[in-house]
């Protein structure tokens, strides 16, 4: 007679499982743990979305124009073999007003054996949908007409847009 140690239940179906009373997440238990903070999760957002613009116009540093890549810094943008600057994108009708926007500095690749553009290649934006607040202007009563804006009421809508944030090589 062979002795084998009992074994935990090894199914395919009981791993990943959690162990005790399943629950069904509810608002309140998700709102019962939500940290006691003054700023939403979209404010956090654009602060630090303002937070990336400060630093773009308070940078000493000239502006990108070279397709060129400097090992010395430690910015990813312009150690990429597919380099790329930013530009503010101003919209007055959006919260938050300025997005910073990547440009490509190369209309080629960076090649690294010899650090010089190669145009086999091309550098292309990476794009990404951000959310943001865009003014909606309702003049009341006023359906189907161009509002004025000095007429209009406030209103914002979350809305996704889509901005370059880098930029990549491909052949």
């Amino acid at each position: 007679m062979v002795l084998v140690p009992e074994a935990k239940d090894q199914s395919k179906g009981a791993k990943g499982r959690r162990r005790g009373p399943a629950r069904s997440p509810t608002a309140a238990s998700a709102l019962a743990w939500a940290p006691d903070d003054t700023y939403t999760p979209m404010e956090d957002y654009e602060r630090s979305i303002q937070d990336m613009v400060r630093q773009l116009k308070n940078s000493s540093e000239p502006g990108d124009t070279k397709c060129q890549v400097n090992l010395r810094l430690w910015r990813s943008n312009q150690r990429s073999l597919s380099p790329w600057a930013y530009s503010i994108n101003h919209d007055a009708t959006r919260i938050p007003a300025d997005i910073p926007e990547a440009r490509c500095l190369c209309t080629g690749c960076i090649n690294p054996f010899t650090m010089q553009e190669d145009r086999t290649m091309a550098s292309i934006p990476i794009y990404s949908r951000l959310p943001v607040r865009r003014l909606l202007c309702q003049v009341p009563g006023d359906v189907g007409h161009k509002p004025s804006i000095k007429k209009c009421q406030k209103k914002y809508q979350t809305v996704m847009e889509t901005i370059a944030v880098g930029c990549t090589c491909i052949f």
